[in-house]
């Protein structure tokens, strides 16, 4: 079985511009993603691969796009090439481990990011850390939904969370994050390969940096499985999404706390209302 992976090189004018193509292209199935200022550069792997699919999308946009194939070790070395340290608010610094240790941060996050989406530098991540910083996580009980890279359950363990379950349907995530997790030394993340929240689980915290889709989708069942009182953080959507995300809170009886906006993205804070339990 090939590990090839077609590289889709997309012209992009300006950052709201890069942040709708990347959305749209994530929605799509593409896995990884890297940013070149004027050229985004998206990764699927090569059996998933529609040239159709493609042009449906990025044709409305009138942008220009082209395609390579390349070896996955390749795009790794390409990505961490490429990779620099994210700090947010000089709070939690987010590195690979080539990288010298951030210095006046309150946590130091290690990652070797692969072929995963979510290495801090894309503004869903960014603001997922920062709605963190607000939340006590002290013996908290955890579930990191659509985990990508591990970077938000690593970071809840060092907040010191009681336990942190990270899923994700993917499996190379899963085996990355399993890899980051040890990476950082953490021993109180449990990780499963699902794309549902695992039955019978109640958690104080859920976080959810998905997608649109997901998100509206499977709101409801993060409230079934969210303790009264508990924090729901979700992001992955645009700022347009905003009015359906509105929608689906008033549906489900949230209380949105927070607002969090970078670029073309949004990242809200809920809390979940006693007479949900």
């Amino acid at each position: 079985m090939s590990n090839s992976y077609q590289q889709v090189s997309i012209a992009v004018t300006n950052e709201e511009q890069k942040d709708i193509v990347l959305a749209l292209m994530a929605d799509a199935g593409f896995e990884g993603f890297v940013d070149e200022r004027s050229v985004l550069k998206a990764f699927i792997p090569s059996t998933n691969f529609e040239p159709a699919m493609v042009e449906e999308i990025l044709q409305p946009l009138g942008v220009k796009w082209e395609t390579e194939t390349i070896e996955q070790r390749n795009w790794n070395a390409e990505w961490e090439a490429g990779f620099e340290p994210v700090v947010v608010d000089g709070y939690c610094a987010i590195r690979a481990d080539f990288h010298e240790p951030v210095n006046g941060v309150t946590h130091d996050i290690i990652i070797t990011p692969k072929m995963s989406f979510g290495t801090g530098h894309h503004a869903t991540t960014y603001m997922m850390v920062e709605a963190m910083r607000s939340i006590d996580f002290d013996g908290k009980k955890v579930l990191d939904f659509g985990t990508g890279t591990g970077i938000l359950a690593i970071l809840a363990e060092k907040m010191g969370a009681a336990s942190v379950k990270a899923i994700d349907n993917d499996a190379w995530s899963i085996e990355n994050t399993g890899e980051n997790i040890a990476r950082n030394g953490c021993s109180k993340i449990e990780i499963q390969l699902t794309d549902s929240i695992p039955v019978s689980e109640t958690y104080d915290i859920i976080l959810a940096n998905i997608n649109r889709n997901v998100v509206l989708s499977q709101l409801g069942e993060m409230v079934k499985h969210s303790a009264a009182g508990s924090f729901i953080v979700i992001s992955g959507l645009l700022q347009s999404d905003g009015s359906d995300l509105l929608s689906a809170i008033e549906e489900h009886s949230l209380t949105l706390i927070n607002k969090l906006e970078r670029n073309s993205w949004l990242c809200w804070e809920l809390v979940v209302k006693e007479t949900n339990r």
